[in-house]
């Protein structure tokens, strides 16, 4: 039995509670159309004290040939001034990828190369883009390609390590499980924190913190094979205190994504979550119901909230700009 979709030209309505999502008059707008490179591919972080985003490009080929990923300063279009770009050149961080807000700097995930550490390195926002590596190993094993990163309330690191750096030739063999880690900083602490998965790849907490959706993207090997018995799944985990540490319980199947895979992942202060992937980006209620859809020509990596229903969708060569409901806010920032 099929069923039944709403469509409104950028909108899939699944479920009567997206509309309340969407608001009253719901905008999609390209922002940046890039053609020369996929500029827009990954990390998606934006800064409200200075209206701007930083993203990351997919791969493609440098003047020499060799494979490189740029790092970007979108300045965004706000009272009557045009979009600018920056190109921001940091060696320190080799193919970078997922990035997040982290106090006055940003946190990017460096997959790494033949030989450059993958790990995660902190970058100021301003001139001349000071670098340097928060971690780089688990212990005395190098990480695989460090993926995607979100910060928890208690200040500690978690982020995803799939082996995609391997797959796609511009790292070594993987010495690592691919698992997810909690890093304390300060601490110095390291710890593998779940295991099990394909290719772990976008990780979000919850509003209150107390579940971890985590996607596994195994759908997508990182040589281009696609297999539909593998996952491209969002998985739960309940986050538990034991003996003063926290621990990951109860993992279950959260959303399977039923066009490419789910990436990039966030929560609205609602608890419901946002993830991009081949259609766009497709929204469940905490329980997990598929409530609807941002269709997306082409899909989305990955994406942030703006201010008020602002949503930014990184659409490799594109950039989105889709305005929802003005009370929508999202988890990371509450604004």
């Amino acid at each position: 039995m099929s069923t039944k979709v709403d469509k409104l030209d950028s909108w899939q309505v699944h479920h009567e509670s997206f509309r309340e999502i969407l608001g009253p008059s719901p905008s999609l707008d390209l922002l940046l159309q890039i053609d020369s490179y996929p500029f827009a591919h990954e990390a998606g972080v934006f800064i409200p004290s200075t209206d701007e985003l930083f993203i990351t490009s997919n791969q493609f080929a440098d003047k020499d040939g060799s494979r490189k990923v740029q790092i970007l300063k979108i300045s965004l279009p706000t009272s009557g001034k045009t979009i600018k770009h920056e190109e921001i050149t940091c060696p320190e961080i080799a193919m970078g990828n997922g990035g997040v807000n982290y106090g006055d700097d940003i946190l990017f995930c460096a997959q790494g190369s033949m030989t450059q550490s993958s790990g995660l390195f902190k970058m100021s926002r301003t001139p001349p883009y000071a670098t340097e590596p928060v971690i780089t190993s688990f212990h005395s094993r190098p990480f695989n390609s460090v993926n995607d990163v979100v910060i928890s309330q208690d200040g500690s690191i978690w982020f995803t390590d799939p082996p995609y750096g391997h797959e796609q030739g511009y790292r070594p063999p993987s010495t690592l499980p691919s698992q997810v880690y909690r890093f304390d900083p300060a601490t110095s602490s390291i710890r593998a924190m779940a295991d099990g998965f394909g290719r772990p790849n976008g990780i979000c907490f919850s509003p209150d913190e107390r579940i971890v959706y985590i996607t596994d993207t195994d759908f997508v090997h990182g040589d281009g094979t696609i297999d539909g018995s593998r996952a491209s799944t969002i998985y739960a985990f309940d986050v538990e205190q034991r003996h003063g540490q926290p621990v990951l319980l109860n993992r279950r199947l959260f959303a399977f994504a039923d066009v490419g895979i789910p990436d990039g992942i966030k929560c609205d202060t609602n608890g419901n979550v946002y993830s991009g992937c081949g259609d766009g980006v497709n929204v469940w209620s905490p329980g997990g119901v598929l409530l609807g859809r941002i269709l997306v020509d082409g899909g989305a990596a990955n994406f942030c909230f703006g201010r008020g229903g602002e949503l930014f969708i990184l659409n490799e060569h594109r950039i989105w700009r889709a305005q929802l409901s003005k009370s929508v806010k999202g988890a990371l920032l509450g604004i």
